[in-house]
C-alpha cells in the first residue's frame, strides 16, 4: 500500500476548511469523518467532543508494552496529546488548523494492561495563534488518576486546498 493511498482515507483540506474545529471533531465522534489512524493502532478513540473539551477512551493491550512488561510511556503521551490537542481543535475557527508545539506528561501510576481509561482534554486558553490545554487519564471504573499533562498548540490559517 502506498502512502498516498492511505492518506486518501483521511479527511481532506475541504473537510477541514468547511467546518469549524468543533464541527470537525463532532463529525469524527459521530462517524461522519474517519477517526485518527493512530487510535486504531494504539487502542484508543474519541468518544465526545464539546466546546473546549474532548474525551478519548482506550484500553492498552500487549502491543503497546515495553520490554519490562509494562505499558510504554508513549501510550500515555499519545492519548493525552490526542485529547488535549483535539480540545484545542474545538476552538479553531473555520478556515484554520492547529498543530501541537509541545506537550508534557506526568505519569502518576502504571495503567494495568486491559484497564479501560478515559483521557479528558480541557482548554485553558485559545487565542488567535496559540491554544493551551490540560489533560488527565483516569480509570473508567476506579476513577484513579493515572497521568496528567499539558500542551501548547499553534493555531494557523489552513493552507489553500
Amino acid at each position: 500500500m502506498h502512502i498516498a493511498e492511505t492518506l486518501d482515507q483521511l479527511p481532506d483540506m475541504n473537510d477541514l476548511q468547511s467546518r469549524s474545529g468543533l464541527e470537525f471533531m463532532q463529525d469524527m465522534v459521530a462517524g461522519r469523518l474517519p477517526g485518527p489512524p493512530i487510535g486504531a493502532t494504539m487502542g484508543f478513540w474519541p468518544i465526545s467532543a464539546e466546546d473546549g473539551c474532548v474525551v478519548f477512551e482506550g484500553t492498552p493491550e500487549f502491543p503497546v508494552t515495553n520490554p519490562m512488561r509494562g505499558l510504554h510511556g508513549g501510550w500515555y503521551g499519545a492519548i493525552l496529546d490526542s485529547c488535549m490537542a483535539c480540545a484545542v481543535m474545538t476552538k479553531v475557527p473555520r478556515g484554520s488548523v492547529y498543530t501541537t508545539l509541545e506537550y508534557k506528561v506526568n505519569i502518576t501510576r502504571a495503567i494495568p494492561l486491559g484497564l479501560t481509561v478515559r483521557a479528558t482534554g480541557t482548554v485553558q486558553h485559545a487565542g488567535r495563534s496559540t491554544g493551551v490545554a490540560s489533560g488527565e487519564i483516569r480509570g473508567t471504573e476506579d476513577g484513579k488518576l493515572y497521568a496528567s499533562g499539558s500542551t501548547t498548540c499553534l493555531i494557523m490559517k489552513a493552507p489553500l486546498a
